[in-house]
């Protein structure tokens, strides 16, 4: 078992699921007027910060020190775009989080990757597959609803 290849990928993976968290927040300001897509959203908002909580106890059973859970300078960048994208609406957000998530998906399949090289535990190598379930769950979801429009195609509330 590599511990310092599995704490790395880790501690990747804890701070792209912090940046998530961010652009969530940023997205969820401009869905607060179809309920629908934002209690979905909001419900992977709450995914992404169990993995965190996750992720946390993980890096500290190994003995080390989880990281600061605020933005890193990529993560800024990612909030500032998916704020700017939301700027145009719930298909403004929503495209931003696409992208947001196809970038969470990739470096999740790449960590498990790494991580099953490392020789991780079980424990972990479950925990992380869970994880990159949600991902692959979240992406399928915002990719339906950017297909069918739906904030077009059901009623919302002002």
């Amino acid at each position: 078992m590599d511990t310092q290849r599995i704490l790395e990928q880790l501690k990747k993976l804890m701070q792209l699921d912090v940046d998530a968290v961010n652009a969530y927040q940023q997205a969820l300001k401009k869905m607060e007027t179809h309920p629908t897509i934002h209690h979905r959203i909001n419900s992977f908002c709450k995914d992404h910060e169990k993995h965190i909580s996750d992720l946390s106890t993980e890096i500290t059973n190994l003995g080390a020190t989880p990281p600061e859970t605020t933005a890193d300078f990529k993560g800024l960048l990612i909030e500032g775009f998916t704020a700017l994208r939301s700027l145009t609406g719930i298909e403004g957000a929503l495209k931003a989080m696409r992208g947001n998530e196809k970038l969470t998906n990739t470096t999740y399949a790449e960590a498990l990757e790494e991580l099953t090289q490392a020789q991780a535990s079980s424990v972990v190598l479950e925990l992380v597959q869970k994880n990159y379930e949600d991902e692959k769950r979240h992406l399928n979801y915002i990719e339906q609803v950017l297909k069918d429009e739906a904030w077009k195609n059901t009623a919302v509330s002002a």
